[in-house]
């Protein structure tokens, strides 16, 4: 009768060993990929933003018969990590546009010049992974060749608006920009003259590089 206890301790043993080697069933249900935080991965504190802008629009009510139009690039800088709770969570940027083409285009005839807008006062919201909506406080100065709007007024010309827009990654650190700006052009009466266009219509596109950052 040993050798039958024997027999079974051993058969035991080897089922018991033959249960630990055997690797686990593969799971048939799918994996569901990684979501990819573009956005986290791109505008973080210290970030550069590099891009390409450009954009046109009108005045609006009695400056109706005004268009604008321009182009050029925009650099930022992300100046602090994100702050605040849920969909508010983003971080603040300083953003300036460079724009050496700028034309008002009133119905009597073209007036071409020049734009920097040095104070673009941006937050970013950051809560999403591929869109990155934002709201801007935008001032800057716009130079012609001639007066603007025309008659006894001024060749020099400030703009003041608030934008909306939103970045949209295509992977990351590669965004376009869609933005729309309501905003104000006048002369802050340097020039005889001060009408200015009191209300305008401004639609921005553009491409932009995220570089650096931590």
């Amino acid at each position: 009768m040993k050798w039958i206890a024997v027999f079974f301790c051993s058969l035991i043993v080897a089922a018991a060993v033959a249960a630990q080697e055997t690797p686990p069933a593969a799971s048939s249900a799918p994996v569901a990929p990684v979501a990819q935080d573009w956005v986290a991965q791109s505008m973080q504190r210290h970030t550069w933003e590099l891009g390409f802008v450009a954009g046109g629009g009108t005045g609006l009510g009695k400056s109706d018969g005004t268009q604008f139009a321009f182009g050029g690039g925009r650099g930022g800088w992300i100046l602090t990590g994100n702050h605040l709770p849920g969909i508010l969570r983003g971080n603040f940027e300083w953003a300036v546009d460079v724009l050496p083409l700028y034309a008002v285009l009133p119905p009597a005839s073209g007036v071409y010049g020049a734009s920097i807008r040095p104070a673009i006062w941006q937050w970013n919201f950051t809560s999403w992974q591929k869109y990155a909506p934002y709201v801007a406080i935008v001032g800057g100065t716009v130079f012609t060749t001639s007066n603007v709007p025309p008659g006894n007024t001024a060749a020099v010309n400030f703009t003041e608006g608030l934008a909306f827009g939103s970045y949209m990654f295509v992977k990351p650190r590669r965004a376009f920009s869609a933005e729309a700006t309501f905003g104000h052009l006048s002369n802050a009466s340097i020039g005889r003259h001060n009408p200015g266009y009191n209300a305008t219509f401004i639609f921005t596109v553009g491409y932009s590089w995220f570089k650096g950052g931590h």
